[in-house]
């Protein structure tokens, strides 16, 4: 257990992760992950949209509770607030989120695996370091004073916000029994084709800097390794359907006027 916290064994962790993240970023603009908007048959078995979010975003959750639970660390105040925001959005993810889907969307059992274990990765990278590998005493109760920790968060709950309503925005585009796709254009979509990856983003950034940690980095790279190449495919996908309509917004893929 020991070694599995060791401050070599995590930084070799990060290495690899972050080396990872660069080749996943340059596969996913060749491979198209199929579920949601870009589902694909030919990912292999499926569930019900709701119980795939469940299924995959819920044992992170579990996971950190339990990292956080176990650590000598648990009682500390500004972990505590550190890890409640992590729980939150999670939380969010993985029941709420999943309760608001319409439409009998499937997803594949191979993406599902890929996002747990993508997570399980992740709740390590964050609470491996806030619990087990930070040098005791690097987030005293004075941290949450801290410029880091106070821009961080504002930055973090900015994205939740508008991850959420983004959400809100694309499902209150089809009306009950309707299969059609339309073009978004409230709130940020006006900017980028996946104003809530663009939320999404946002929120990692956020919480890398309130952490003020390389886990976080890497989490916030991995976020947009993974969700970038996915906002140029539904950008495309959007030009294919809509052509000239949509050309003109002018929208980029996931940073407002920028990519």
């Amino acid at each position: 257990m020991q070694e599995v916290f060791s401050h070599d064994f995590y930084c070799t962790v990060l290495t690899v992760m972050a080396a990872m993240a660069v080749v996943v970023f340059i596969a996913l603009h060749k491979v198209t992950a199929g579920y949601g908007m870009m589902y694909d048959r030919r990912w292999g078995p499926t569930v019900g949209n709701r119980l795939g979010w469940v299924l995959m975003e819920s044992p992170v959750f579990f996971l950190m509770l339990i990292l956080w639970l176990c650590s000598p660390r648990r009682g500390e105040a500004a972990l505590i607030v550190m890890t409640t925001l992590f729980l939150l959005h999670y939380f969010q993810r993985s029941f709420i989120f999943p309760l608001l889907l319409k439409g009998k969307g499937k997803m594949p059992l191979a993406i599902i695996a890929m996002g747990v274990t993508f997570n399980a990765i992740n709740a390590y990278m964050i609470g491996g370091w806030l619990f087990y590998v930070a040098p005791q005493g690097s987030y005293p109760t004075q941290w949450l004073a801290d410029p880091r920790f106070i821009g961080g968060t504002i930055l973090f709950f900015t994205g939740m916000a508008i991850n959420m309503h983004s959400d809100h925005v694309i499902r209150s585009l089809r009306k009950p029994g309707d299969t059609r796709h339309y073009i978004p254009r409230r709130g940020f979509y006006r900017y980028v084709a996946s104003a809530n990856y663009f939320g999404e983003l946002t929120e990692w950034i956020g919480y890398a800097i309130l952490t003020w940690s390389l886990g976080g980095a890497v989490f916030a790279l991995w976020t947009f390794a993974n969700l970038a190449p996915r906002a140029r495919s539904i950008h495309r996908r959007y030009c294919r359907e809509f052509g000239d309509e949509y050309r003109r917004l002018g929208t980029r893929y996931i940073i407002p006027f920028i990519y």
